[in-house]
């Protein structure tokens, strides 16, 4: 049986390449594009196994808590979301549903993450440059400040100086990050560079497959994959 899915945030960049992906999977079935006017009450008339959120900060909150509270798996794309939050939805789901939350869905950039955490004992000082399209509306993005979270818990003595996030918005642009790393004499940089949306949608499918797998609420896309 394929997964029935919901997309909200249906008319957007991300969630329209969401649509178009899902009707392209065999194991899915696109059940309900809604859009900004759009009740959510449509999932649930829908039977919606797992809806996909590509929104804005201002409503994921609530949209994710409408999907919990009705049983629904969520795959969460939007940024804007605090611990608060994640900790809201936790005591929320009570096994009803599963909760992904993942800054970045492409493959690539959990990568860029993963390796920066490693490097990050090894270097004195680090720095990370992002830049995202000009109508992005979260800054910095989503993907710097997990990149700079999960740098900081690997951390074995403080940094020389804490990490700084410096985000540009420029038209042309879709996802770019670099994490500059400094000791003395070397620097290192890791970099990696979204050049369509279409880069984010291996990671969705298989979010989208595997959410009702988890427990609970889950932070990354990581956690999904064999690394």
């Amino acid at each position: 049986m394929a997964i029935r899915v919901g997309v909200i945030g249906a008319h957007g960049r991300m969630g329209a390449e969401v649509c178009r992906a899902g009707k392209d999977d065999p194991e899915l079935t696109v059940v309900a594009e809604v859009g900004r006017t759009d009740p959510l009450e449509v999932l649930v008339e829908e039977r919606t196994e797992v809806a996909v959120d590509f929104t804005t900060p201002d409503s994921v909150k609530a949209n994710v808590m409408f999907l919990i509270e009705h049983g629904i798996d969520a795959v969460v794309g939007t940024s804007g979301l605090t611990d608060e939050d994640i900790a809201e939805f936790a005591d929320a789901s009570c096994r009803r549903s599963s909760v992904l939350v993942a800054p970045n869905f492409a493959l690539g950039a959990v990568l860029m993450m993963r390796f920066a955490a490693e490097a990050a004992p090894y270097f004195d000082a680090a720095e990370i440059v992002e830049r995202h399209r000009a109508g992005k509306l979260d800054k910095p993005s989503g993907t710097s400040l997990r990149t700079a979270k999960l740098m900081d818990a690997n951390r074995r003595t403080p940094w020389s100086k804490p990490i700084e996030i410096h985000s540009m918005r420029l038209e042309g642009s879709v996802a770019h990050q670099e994490v500059l790393f400094g000791a003395v004499g070397e620097t290192l940089t890791i970099r990696h560079d979204s050049l369509d949306r279409s880069s984010f949608m291996p990671g969705v499918l298989l979010a989208i497959k595997k959410v009702g797998s988890l427990d609970g609420v889950i932070v990354g896309l990581e956690h999904l994959l064999d690394l």
